[in-house]
């Protein structure tokens, strides 16, 4: 029986094939914010950099609180209902993992998701600390906060980069290209109709510009 090269046979005997899960301002969310953790990480400890620092970590602010608004009115997969699951559920998860059943969920799996949230709460709580500790608001504690919880956030990511790669060789399809392209293996019904290319644009650029503004210092409320 002939079968497109990339298509796969589900559970139910239904071909799979490749279908749009992530839309554009997820991907571009995304990828963005690693862009920006990695620079304000590398900027952190040179004064010299100071303002660098500032513009990656308060666009990476920005583009969290947009990912919240998003996980509201975004598409199927974007939403925060579709993969922030209960506690049970996220133990269920890893009890199926463990006994070498996971689950194939076409978004995030519930443990995925509860991840992705804790590092968006975590990289505000980075920015507010931040901001304070420019504000130089009760001294030294506030800035080894800072320091702590970019530390925790970075333990989050490197967790969550060996659990990407470790799905992508339990899933068999690679879940990084998948956040480029936003496509993954399902049924062409459980596939989103409308990738928001326009909004994923649009977010590009205000995130851009207003890496711009604090970079340039129009935004003194924020570096002073």
């Amino acid at each position: 029986m002939n079968r497109a090269m990339h298509d796969t046979v589900g559970a139910t005997g239904k071909v799979k094939q490749a279908i749009m899960v992530w839309d554009m301002p997820v991907r571009v969310f995304h990828w963005l914010l690693v862009i920006c953790f990695i620079g304000a990480w590398l900027s952190s400890e040179s004064e010299r950099w100071a303002m660098i620092h500032y513009a990656f970590g308060y666009t990476a602010c920005l583009l969290t609180l947009i990912r919240l608004v998003w996980g509201v009115i975004g598409t199927r997969y974007a939403r925060f209902s579709q993969f922030l699951k209960s506690p049970k559920a996220v133990i269920r998860h890893f009890m199926a993992m463990l006994r070498g059943h996971p689950h194939h969920d076409v978004g995030h799996n519930p443990a995925g998701g509860l991840v992705m949230f804790a590092l968006m709460l975590l990289i505000l709580l980075i920015g507010l600390t931040g901001y304070l500790s420019v504000k130089e608001f009760l001294g030294n504690f506030v800035s080894e906060a800072h320091e702590a919880v970019a530390s925790l956030v970075l333990g989050l990511v490197i967790i969550h980069i060996i659990a990407a790669i470790g799905m992508s060789v339990i899933e068999r399809q690679n879940l990084v290209r998948s956040m480029v392209n936003g496509k993954k293996q399902g049924m062409p019904e459980q596939g989103i109709r409308y990738p928001q290319y326009l909004i994923g644009s649009f977010i590009f650029l205000g995130a851009l510009y207003f890496f711009y503004l604090i970079m340039s210092g129009s935004l003194p409320s924020l570096t002073q």
